[in-house]
This record gives structure tokens, sequence and C-alpha cells, in this order.
């Protein structure tokens, strides 16, 4: 009768080892699961920035020398603006239909000194992007507010950049920007190699809409 007993022992004590082992499974996976998850503030960068976006009228090799040089005009003109805001919601407040019609302006005058005469469409709006790098810095690929310049049609290679925070002429950048959060900008200078940037970029495609 004390056989039955001693059995029962070691059942009970097996499913405490199996009962163990399986908490240890989760509490390494639950582990590894955050590791790869973005951290806090992180994913606040798609709403952080606002990306400039120019698209030529074609890939013609004038076109597209057209849209490198209003790519210069708009910089040259408004680029120091974009150094003045502390934040996203400042810098988009600015890009009111009047400061629009003006960089809309620079685009037609900057075309027509070069004796081309082609419609010029300037919008901010969302916008879905690639991951890009510019310099030092990487951006996950995702939806960001963007100051999209159509030259013509808008058929041709476009250029991308980052207008605020004013990474677009910077090849590295010193600090953190204006407008980024310490988290933001970790994530940005960790690069493409970052598991965490990844996770960062299927988390937006899956839940950005």
């Amino acid at each position: 009768m004390k056989k039955p007993r001693n059995v029962k022992r070691r059942g009970s004590r097996g499913k405490s080892i199996a009962s163990g082992a399986l908490a240890a499974v989760w509490i390494l996976f639950a582990a590894l699961f955050l590791s790869l998850c973005p951290a806090a503030g992180e994913e606040g960068i798609y709403h952080d920035v606002i990306r400039l976006h120019i698209l030529a009228a074609s890939d013609d090799a004038g076109d597209q020398a057209d849209k490198i040089a209003v790519r210069d005009a708009i910089l040259s003109e408004y680029g120091d603006l974009f150094r003045t805001f502390a934040d996203r919601e400042a810098a988009e407040a600015a890009l009111d239909r009047d400061l629009l019609e003006r960089i809309g302006e620079t685009a037609r005058q900057t075309l027509a000194g070069r004796g081309r005469d082609l419609p010029v469409t300037v919008t901010l709006s969302e916008e879905d992007y690639p991951t890009r790098e510019y310099g030092s810095v990487s951006l996950p690929a995702g939806r960001y507010l963007s100051l999209r310049v159509v030259l013509g049609e808008g058929n041709g290679q476009n250029w991308w950049c980052v207008l605020f925070p004013p990474l677009c002429t910077a090849a590295s950048v010193e600090g953190v920007p204006l407008g980024l959060s310490d988290a933001e900008y970790r994530l940005l200078t960790d690069g493409k190699k970052s598991v965490r940037f990844k996770t960062l970029e299927l988390l937006s495609r899956w839940f950005g809409d």
C-alpha cells in the first residue's frame, strides 16, 4: 500500500519540475520579446518628424536636374526656418497655406530661371516612406507627415529628406536634434541593423492604418 503513495509523490514532483521549466521558458520568451520591441518613446518617431518629398517631372536628365535645383532652392530659402522650432507641432503650424504657396513660388521661380515652365504642386499630407539613410541617421519605413513638392506630372525619380528636425543637409548629427526624444535619436543612430528598428517598421506596417 506504500508503493502507490510513493508513485503519487514522484508524480507530484515531476509535475512541479515540468511547471517550473515551462515558467522559465515563458520568462525567457518574454525577455526576448521585450528586447526586440521598441522602447518607450521610440514609436513616436512617426509623429515627431516632417519629411520633405520632391518628385521630378520625369527621369529625363533635365527634369532630374530641375528636381535637384528646386531642392537646393527650398533648403536654402527655408531650411534655417525649421531650425527655430522646438517640436513638430510648431513646425507643422508654420506650414500654413501662405508658406506652402511661398514654397511653390520658390520652386516655380527656380524652374523659370532654368528656362523651364512646369506646374508645381505643394501639399502637406501623410505619406508612406521606405527606409532611408541620411548620413549617420536612418529612419524606419512607415507613414510620416510630408511636405510634398510635385514638379510637372511627378513621374520621375523622387528625393526624400527630413525637413524637421532639419537633417536634410547634415552628413552627421551632433547631439539630439530639437523635437526628438533621446529614445528616438538612439533608434535613428542605431541604424537599419538594429532588430528593434525592423520591429518598429513591422509594427507600423501592421497597425499604421
